[in-house]
């Protein structure tokens, strides 16, 4: 059934609340697997604002034969990864996870070599959950994958672009556009960085890793800041205890999976909100991404963890409290 504009809003406005619980499904079921192929990234997840909707269901410019069906865009989720070579590993991840409808790839577009422009990679696929619209028809989502540097510049120069009624003039255009010669060099730079380190130290590259894996995780729990001088301090010790780190991702998502209730209820009693660490500062580790890690060595490899602990420069009571968290004896 072909709907007019006015049509398509009000069937939106009516629809979005099952559009936005499926794009939250969505989003969580790509961190999950994104995260358990230890791939840092961020991952946001949007409804289409009724107003953006209803503007762009009545604009002339785009000239919707049938608004409804032809706004692919109603929910959006963007994945924003640090640098350039994670792109292919998520991009795996999201064809892997999600009925793909269409990916539109411009990063290594042939003919357009000349050109300065926006790094366009998106994804249409199904939404998780079968939610469907009133015809029967399977929600989609629009996936933004960039990177880090690339949503920066996506994001600004949205604003300065594409305002309605308004255009830019020529220079303007071109300096934004200009810009985009700097985010390639960055992501370059950055993606090199990453290697050089990686050759050059391996077991600081080593212990990164892990802490991102736990990162990943972790904001499935909550998002709450931590230090991050005491992640780095606390995941080199960590690090020891695990043999082959290249696996790791995947047991730590399935020991979270497996015992996600109870470990959700140690972040409730002895998190980073808790009356506990509010009230008394103890159990700094609760409010860690690492604790993840430390709870995964307690329940498989604890006296391993405790040895390896002891012979560094870590309070013991560090590991003692979280050994009380977890509900075992060391």
């Amino acid at each position: 059934m072909t709907l007019t504009a006015e049509e398509a809003f009000q069937r939106y406005r009516k629809e979005r609340p099952s559009i936005e619980r499926a794009a939250e499904e969505t989003k969580t079921h790509l961190a999950h697997h994104i995260a358990r192929r230890g791939i840092d990234c961020q991952v946001i997840a949007r409804a289409k604002e009724l107003t953006s909707f209803n503007a762009k269901a009545h604009s002339p410019r785009k000239g919707y034969a049938d608004p409804w069906k032809e706004i692919t865009d109603k929910a959006g989720v963007r994945v924003i990864v640090p640098h350039s070579g994670l792109l292919d590993p998520a991009l795996d991840v999201i064809k892997d996870n999600l009925k793909i409808v269409e990916v539109q790839d411009y990063r290594e577009d042939v003919g357009k070599e000349d050109l300065l422009r926006y790094p366009r990679l998106h994804i249409q696929a199904l939404m998780v959950g079968g939610a469907q619209d009133p015809d029967g028809i399977p929600y989609e989502c629009e996936i933004q994958l960039r990177t880090e540097a690339v949503d920066l510049w996506a994001r600004m120069s949205h604003k300065l672009l594409y305002k309605p009624g308004v255009t830019p003039p020529a220079d303007v255009s071109r300096s934004l556009y200009r810009l985009i010669a700097l985010v390639e060099l960055f992501d370059l730079e950055v993606e090199r960085g990453v290697e050089a380190l990686a050759r050059q130290d391996p077991d600081l590259a080593r212990s990164n890793r892990l802490l991102e894996v736990a990162e990943q995780v972790y904001r499935t729990f909550t998002d709450h800041p931590s230090s991050r001088d005491l992640s780095q301090d606390v995941i080199g010790v960590l690090s020891q205890t695990i043999d082959d780190d290249a696996t790791y991702s995947e047991q730590l998502a399935k020991f979270t999976e497996r015992f996600r209730e109870r470990i959700q209820r140690n972040y409730d009693d002895y998190g980073p909100s808790s009356a506990h660490f509010l009230e008394h500062g103890r159990y700094l580790l609760a409010s860690q991404p690492e604790s993840l890690i430390i709870f995964e060595r307690l329940a498989n490899a604890r006296f391993r963890l405790k040895s390896t602990w002891n012979k560094s420069e870590l309070p013991e009571t560090m590991l003692t409290d979280m050994a009380q968290i977890w509900g075992t004896a060391l």
